[in-house]
């Protein structure tokens, strides 16, 4: 597939905003010692490094953008157990628009030599800059176009994020599951909504995963899904959930990068899975558990690549087995009886690849962005869709985009 047609493909079905495979990176606690040696050399010689974070909220938004911080603290205090000091400079609130540019062109002048970008928007602005600044590595995380350019200085990162969202679909499908056989709902009754940012595969990725993972605990299961075509807007995210629990949805999750889905599903007597950060705080009542990144493996790998010299993945992923991909968490007083258990059998599966996010057998019809009309996957039984596939050619930036039969959209 030429490269053109494969960034048309990819990156308008793709977002922000979470492989079977890993990238070839390793965080620094597994490099080879030979690796390792460079590092070790400049802790005994107290490095420090400016790095540039460029965000698209900030912090108070107990979702996405804090969970960068929280990514970014972690690697902080273990770089510095082994000597090397990060001076972070964060610009917050920052648009996908030309402030974006503006921001990389800021803190390249301020002397940042690694430069990391976190949202989707963000990096067709940051490869506007890059070329001005051969000395500074930029990362555009969530995003797949550096991978493709031919510039030595842009990077992509993501991680398998949809391993985190089959097993919060586990723990979502045992309550449906649970209140099916007391007799609380019918089986018909199983409805999960879903209040997703933009119709991208990124986000049909994230809430496909979500749904596989609670049908395959709870069959009659289905799912209705609500976007509101921002990534974050607390309000339309609130209006969602509540649109959707006004529908007959008895358990809400999402791809969007406030808590307000929790509270609301709360007020609405659902449950409620999350995304980015640990929910039960806003929502004890609703919030059985979240998925997330851990940002803190690819910031520390990241950052230990440039210390050294050395020269780091074009584009990177990792997932659970690695700790880039963690759940929070459970919340045992209103999860389902066995729920722990079951989440440590399906992890154990992920590991060793006896169980597969994307296995058949389903079918779904989705349009590639560019493409004129609809095509159609079918994934037979015995076999799965293999997302974020790096070693197998891929992108890192999920590139499901197909909408699987027991889905609805609006």
């Amino acid at each position: 597939m030429n490269k053109k047609y494969l960034a048309l493909l990819l990156s308008g079905a793709l977002s922000l905003s979470l492989a079977a495979c890993g990238g070839s990176g390793t965080p620094a606690e597994s490099k080879a010692p030979a690796e390792s040696a460079a590092a070790e050399s400049a802790a005994a010689e107290g490095k420090t490094i400016k790095v540039g974070l460029i965000c698209i909220g900030d912090e108070n938004d107990q979702g996405y953008t804090y969970n960068f911080i929280r990514g970014k603290d972690a690697a902080t205090e273990a770089l510095a157990a082994e000597g090397i000091n990060v001076d972070w400079v964060v610009k917050y609130n920052i648009g996908e628009d030309s402030s974006c540019e503006d921001a990389n062109i800021e803190l390249a002048e301020e002397g940042c030599e690694l430069i990391i970008n976190n949202s989707y928007g963000f990096e067709d602005y940051m490869l506007k800059v890059a070329p001005d600044y051969e000395d500074v590595q930029f990362v555009a995380c969530t995003n797949l176009n550096s991978s493709f350019s031919e510039l030595k200085n842009v990077h992509n990162a993501f991680a398998n994020i949809y391993e985190g969202r089959y097993l919060a679909g586990v723990v979502g499908g045992l309550k449906l599951q649970e209140m099916i056989d007391a007799g609380d709902i019918t089986a018909d009754q199983a409805v999960i909504g879903y209040v997703g940012a933009f119709p991208y595969a990124e986000v049909i990725s994230g809430f496909t995963s979500f749904y596989l993972g609670a049908r395959s605990v709870c069959p009659s299961a289905t799912m209705k899904v609500k976007y509101v075509n921002s990534w974050s807007n607390a309000t339309e995210e609130a209006n969602a959930a509540t649109a959707l629990a006004d529908e007959g949805c008895k358990l809400i999750s999402q791809h969007s990068d406030n808590t307000t889905p929790a509270t609301a599903a709360q007020t609405a007597g659902v449950y409620h899975c999350g995304y980015n950060n640990d929910m039960t705080g806003v929502a004890p009542e609703a919030s059985l558990v979240s998925c997330r990144i851990d940002w803190s493996p690819y910031f520390q790998y990241a950052i230990k690549s440039v210390v050294n010299g050395e020269s780091f993945d074009k584009d990177w992923t990792q997932g659970m087995a690695e700790g880039s991909v963690v759940l929070t968490t459970l919340n045992e007083k209103i999860a389902a009886p066995g729920t722990a258990e079951k989440l440590a059998e399906v992890e154990k599966g992920l590991a060793d690849g006896t169980i597969h996010p994307f296995a058949g057998p389903f079918t779904g019809t989705g349009t590639a962005f560019g493409a004129s009309a609809p095509d159609t996957l079918t994934v037979a039984e015995g076999d799965f869709f293999r997302e974020s596939d790096v070693a197998g050619g891929k992108t890192s930036a999920p590139y499901f985009y197909w909408i699987i039969d027991g889905i609805t959209q609006e």
